[in-house]
């Protein structure tokens, strides 16, 4: 009976060797790598000198002047692309940090990036945040 067992195990191996010999051969072209398809609209804050040089959720200090945002669930360092609905003007920033966290907004962004959109009079503005591939 041990003999048996010795003998199964080779051939088990083997079998897995050209399954997976097969697999790979098959594959003609590498697997396609999508961004994360994310789109929506609501309203947008940002923060600024308050917390200037502070740790954010992502552990890298946070600028004002870099152009950067805080959102409550897409993944750290993807980058995302921000309208004013009211004027049409965008913005391209990079998620760092986690938040808002005042019910109804969907992202906060840094300093320069909302004044680059031409938030700052209104302070929270209707915005689309779509994620970049």
């Amino acid at each position: 009976m041990r003999a048996r067992y010795h003998m199964r195990k080779p051939l088990r191996v083997m079998g897995l060797l050209v399954l997976a010999a097969l697999l790979i051969s098959c594959s003609s072209r590498p697997p396609v790598v999508t961004a994360p398809v994310y789109e929506a609209v609501g309203q947008a804050s940002y923060y600024g000198r308050k917390f200037h040089g502070r740790r954010t959720a992502s552990g890298e200090r946070y600028d004002m002047y870099a152009m950067t945002a805080a959102h409550p669930a897409l993944k750290f360092g993807i980058r995302v692309e921000v309208t004013n609905l009211k004027n049409g003007r965008q913005v391209q920033v990079r998620i760092n940090d986690r938040g808002p966290f005042i019910k109804g907004r969907i992202i906060d962004l840094s300093y320069a990036a909302a004044q680059q959109i031409g938030m700052l009079p209104q302070g929270v503005v209707k915005v689309r945040v779509r994620a970049l591939p």
